[in-house]
């Protein structure tokens, strides 16, 4: 019996290696390669350099370097990662912006091994997306795909630059769409992917069977310290979205509606007579915002924006967030049953309502992974009067940390001795508040 079983095995093995093709575009067996030939030239290596002055109380001192000859110490720290040419006419380059994050000096190696440095157009550290520009000659781009067409089980070829070795191919599938709530970035709507990506391979490309850009790799998870076939990568959407406000502005016009979300639960869809649980529930409306101005309401149940479906409350986020400052937004939602459309108008993300507005009144800020940047300050405002400047970044509030403008409003309100910490000019500093 066993020995039938064996027989009886190889013939369906030999049947199905039978009906595999034995030529494809005239190639005796299927390969990626004449696809991996037109798009392994628009992927770069970059290089970055960041170049610190140590501090040392006799070496820093002027006196000491002036009369001793006492050169300056400095500390040059690199990394490495990878690119993807967009637009070969413009010199347009997309990586991560955690790759370049506070580099002095940029470069990019193309496939043949020239080396070009490079100017950092623009960043947004919320999405981690930075666009790069390079003298347009002898470019090679490549096309971004519409990524909402994806499906968990599309075949993908990630292409980077792993610890430094050089351009390196891996392939895979793509294992889910719309990864969310990671921490990783501020904003996330990731693509997982089982390809091979591994440190290095940060800001590379994540291409079709067709060779159009997906989405750019980004993150991994690895608990052991190597690749375990978990990879993530912003989709080419969002991608878009990012770069066509870096283009224009250096960095994102991010504005907001001025609600509250909480996830749409069983319960909740039960009480709200929602079949499914795709939606968002609004919990609270702020006064004076673009979502009051609209006319949304506390229980509204948001299933579409821009006749987008919404999933979750990530996903309010995320359509939100990609969206410019005046820009109109249509809000479908559930009220009382029934469905409703709304339209508002995208605000500025300026610090409003509550007594800390007075105080701050006259700074822009913005959230980032690193604090609250004060993105401008005007001239003799209550903000300018205070203390605060251009560039400053506040990261505590009666020296306890906070991370968000949300933060900051909640810790001023139940405090009436305040100090907010900023960060200037790699200096911790204390502005009093009375």
């Amino acid at each position: 019996m066993r020995i039938y079983s064996i027989i009886y095995l190889v013939f369906i093995f030999q049947a199905a290696c039978a009906e595999l093709p034995t030529q494809v575009n005239n190639q005796p067996l299927p390969s990626l390669a004449p696809m991996l030939e037109k798009v392994l030239p628009a992927v770069v290596n970059i290089s970055s350099t960041q170049t610190n002055s140590s501090y040392n109380p006799l070496f820093n001192d002027p006196f000491f370097q002036r009369f001793f000859n006492i050169p300056e110490q400095r500390k040059e720290k690199q990394s490495r990662g990878s690119g993807v040419i967009i637009d070969a006419k413009a010199g347009h380059v997309i990586t991560n912006n955690h790759v370049i994050d506070k580099a002095d000096e940029i470069s990019i190696t193309l496939l043949n091994g020239e080396q070009i440095n490079a100017e950092l157009i623009g960043t947004d550290p919320e999405t981690d997306i930075a666009l790069l520009q390079v003298p347009p000659e002898k470019l090679t781009s490549i096309n971004l795909a519409d990524s909402s067409q994806l499906r968990v089980g599309d075949f993908v070829v990630a292409i980077g630059n792993p610890f430094g070795l050089g351009q390196t191919v891996t392939s895979g599938i793509i294992s889910a769409l719309g990864r969310s709530g990671l921490g990783i970035e501020g904003y996330e709507d990731f693509i997982q992917t089982d390809a091979s990506i591994n440190p290095g391979n940060s800001g590379g490309a994540l291409v079709n069977l067709n060779g159009e850009l997906i989405g750019i790799n980004t993150a991994i998870i690895a608990p052991g310290g190597g690749n375990v076939g978990i990879g993530f990568a912003i989709p080419s959407n969002m991608v878009e979205q990012v770069i066509g406000h870096l283009m224009e502005f250096g960095e994102m016009q991010r504005g907001q509606l001025g609600i509250k979300l909480q996830e749409l639960t069983p319960k909740l869809a039960t009480a709200f007579g929602i079949t499914d649980n795709k939606g968002a529930v609004i919990s609270k409306v702020e006064p004076e915002t673009a979502a009051a101005k609209a006319g949304l309401k506390s229980g509204d149940v948001i299933i579409a924006i821009n006749n987008k479906t919404i999933n979750s409350a990530t996903d309010v986020k995320n359509r939100i967030g990609l969206l410019r400052i005046g820009e109109q937004v249509k809000v479908t939602v559930i009220r009382g049953g029934k469905t409703y459309n709304f339209y508002a108008i995208i605000a500025d993300s300026k610090l409003k309502g509550g007594t800390i507005s007075l105080y701050l009144k006259g700074a822009i800020l913005k959230d980032s992974s690193d604090g609250i940047q004060i993105k401008e300050v005007t001239e003799n405002s209550n903000a300018w009067k205070i203390g605060f400047r251009k560039d400053d970044v506040i990261i505590g509030f009666n020296r306890r940390e906070i991370n968000s403008i949300e933060d900051l409003a909640y810790y001023f309100e139940r405090y009436n001795t305040r100090s907010i910490q900023i960060r200037r000019d790699g200096n911790i500093l204390s502005v009093w508040l009375n």
